[in-house]
């Protein structure tokens, strides 16, 4: 009896023991899943809170892009100057322009992606415009001087509506009062145009949109084209001209070979291309270089 009943007592106190064991083993495979959803939540946690910060950013990033120009469309332009370009060398908050494309009339700004087509009179080859290509659209440039206390823009749409009124209309745009011109291209096709105006200090800046930043406003193309055209600089220069007169261009120069230039003009011999005699005539047969071939900054004709 005393040796059975001692081997029955053993036996319970190894089930005991099992039971212990087998309870110690559940406890810790709960606190180890409890562990791993609690780092899993964590980990969660700080995802979303990455996420967040990210959208934040580029909401903050894009409320930036916007800031350059108007987002509504409206018939009047109001704010150049001060909240929103093209801008006037001497503006008083002119956004720093050292590192644009000098191109004489005025000073074009950094974007990746661009090409950039050089126009210029067949017969002594002096630049007229510039026309910046962007994915699918493209944003013709001019400059004209203006007078000195009236606007251009109204009168040069005026004109155009005048002779155009079978197919232009006229809108409110980002820019003001725009012109939705079709123009015909090769093999009788048609292509629209978007014509902006905006006037400065005695000059006015035209824009010309096509592709899809002439008809879809909402699309990236049309935004980071209109973002473009208000961030740039005009020059308008002391020689006296005629209203629609073209304001002179040369051809680029860049940020670093005005760096040289303004180094080398300290020494007394400076070489930076200077602004031509004008007026020139914007109605010349002009060409188009388009071997384009330049890093991420510019593509440009040499």
């Amino acid at each position: 009896m005393g040796l059975f009943g001692f081997g029955k007592k053993k036996h319970h106190d190894d089930d005991a023991a099992r039971d212990k064991d087998a309870k110690k083993a559940h406890q810790n495979a709960v606190g180890a899943n409890d562990s791993k959803a609690a780092a899993a939540d964590d980990n969660e946690a700080k995802q979303s809170e990455v996420a967040a910060q990210a959208k934040e950013q580029n909401a903050s990033q894009g409320a930036e892009e916007q800031a350059d120009y108007p987002t509504e469309a409206s018939e009047e332009y109001e704010g150049r100057g001060e909240d929103w370009g093209p801008w006037d060398v001497r503006d008083e908050y002119v956004p720093d322009y050292d590192e644009y494309l000098d191109l004489g009339a005025y000073y074009i700004p950094f974007m990746k992606g661009i090409e950039l087509r050089i126009k210029a009179a067949r017969a002594n080859k002096a630049v007229l415009g510039a026309t910046i290509t962007y994915g699918t659209s493209s944003l013709e440039v001019e400059a004209f001087a203006a007078p000195k206390t009236l606007g251009l823009w109204d009168d040069v749409r005026a004109d155009l509506l005048d002779s155009k009124s079978d197919v232009a209309k006229e809108v409110p745009g980002v820019f003001g009062m725009e012109l939705i011109l079709p123009v015909p291209i090769k093999e009788g096709k048609m292509v629209t145009t978007r014509i902006v105006g905006v006037d400065g200090p005695r000059w006015m800046l035209r824009g010309i949109f096509s592709g899809k930043a002439a008809t879809d406003p909402d699309d990236e193309e049309t935004q980071a084209l209109n973002r473009f055209f208000s961030q740039i600089v005009v020059e308008r220069g002391e020689e006296p001209l005629a209203p629609r007169d073209l304001i002179p261009m040369h051809a680029p120069v860049t940020p670093g070979e005005r760096k040289a230039a303004a180094e080398q003009s300290q020494q007394g011999n400076a070489e930076i291309p200077q602004r031509p005699k004008g007026p020139f005539d914007s109605d010349q047969q002009v060409e188009q270089k388009t071997t384009l071939s330049r890093g991420p900054m510019f593509s440009e004709v040499r």
